[in-house]
């Protein structure tokens, strides 16, 4: 790793991996935007969407391999191992933060 793990990325990974739904939603902006692969997500009835579909709801698991800050200084790259009962792999999300919250997720192959 070549940065230190912002805490609303630590407190993503972390929800996630306790199944606690209410507070994996509570990490994101009221207007965030999930793009997970063209598919898009909005505001806190979206990111629960995506949540249920995509990610506690499918019993998935982050394992952190890598955290960047990307060069303009308001983009964060962490790279991810995921397991559980939906996608299985290792990747890049791109996170741009909102001060203790996430305001924008991009889920995409690099």
């Amino acid at each position: 790793m070549t940065t230190t793990l912002p805490e609303p990325i630590a407190r993503f990974i972390a929800t996630t991996n306790a199944a606690d739904s209410a507070g994996f939603v509570d990490v994101f902006t009221d207007d965030a935007l999930l793009d997970d692969w063209g598919r898009v997500f909005r505001g806190a009835g979206g990111i629960a969407d995506w949540n249920r579909t995509d990610n506690i709801g499918v019993n998935a698991h982050f394992d952190l391999v890598d955290v960047q800050q990307a060069p303009s200084g308001e983009e964060w790259i962490v790279t991810l191992t995921v397991s559980g009962d939906g996608y299985n792999g290792t990747g890049p999300m791109r996170f741009q933060l909102a001060g203790d919250r996430i305001s924008r997720l991009r889920i995409t192959p690099n």
